[in-house]
């Protein structure tokens, strides 16, 4: 049986993180924030964060800002994105989420097509100069490869990865 939210944040406590989600949004349209912590004395300290919003559509989960940051970070990313999956499975309609490889540097571009295909995610469509692509380049902040993912996959590969 698949870990859900809950389980998820025990998982963090055993390993002295604190894992936190913060929704928002009004009707439909949900804002998300996901972010693990670690306390250091009596302040916490942020490790990662993945920022996003949904819409109630199958295909309605956009992910933005994924950072992990620091040192003692081992396992952070992964916790943040199974939790993100779960939300997703558990409390949206949502069963594919889209993100952004953006192009701001040819280097960092590469390294977040090979991050972003390990956890699932495929190539969708290129954010370009066209005027079609304007919009959605407000949107994502710049061009780069929209990506496409399953939920569930990203879910499995992330738990697997956290050792469930």
């Amino acid at each position: 049986m698949m870990p859900d939210l809950a389980a998820l944040e025990s998982y963090g406590a055993q390993r002295g993180l604190l894992l936190r989600l913060q929704i928002g949004g009004l009707g439909g349209l949900k804002t998300l924030r996901v972010g693990a912590a670690r306390r250091e004395g009596d302040r916490m300290l942020l490790l990662g964060e993945l920022k996003g919003w949904s819409i109630p559509i199958g295909s309605g989960l956009q992910l933005d800002t994924m950072r992990v940051q620091g040192t003692q970070t081992q396992g952070v990313g992964n916790l943040i994105w199974a939790a993100t999956f779960a939300w997703a499975l558990e409390q949206t309609p949502c069963r594919r989420a889209q993100i952004l490889a953006i192009r701001d540097n040819e280097q960092q571009h590469r390294k977040l097509l090979r991050y972003f295909r390990k956890l699932g995610f495929r190539p969708s469509r290129e954010l370009g100069a066209g005027l079609f692509d304007l919009p959605l380049r407000i949107v994502w902040g710049g061009p780069g490869l929209l990506m496409m993912a399953d939920c569930a996959e990203g879910y499995a590969v992330s738990i697997r990865r956290l050792g469930f």
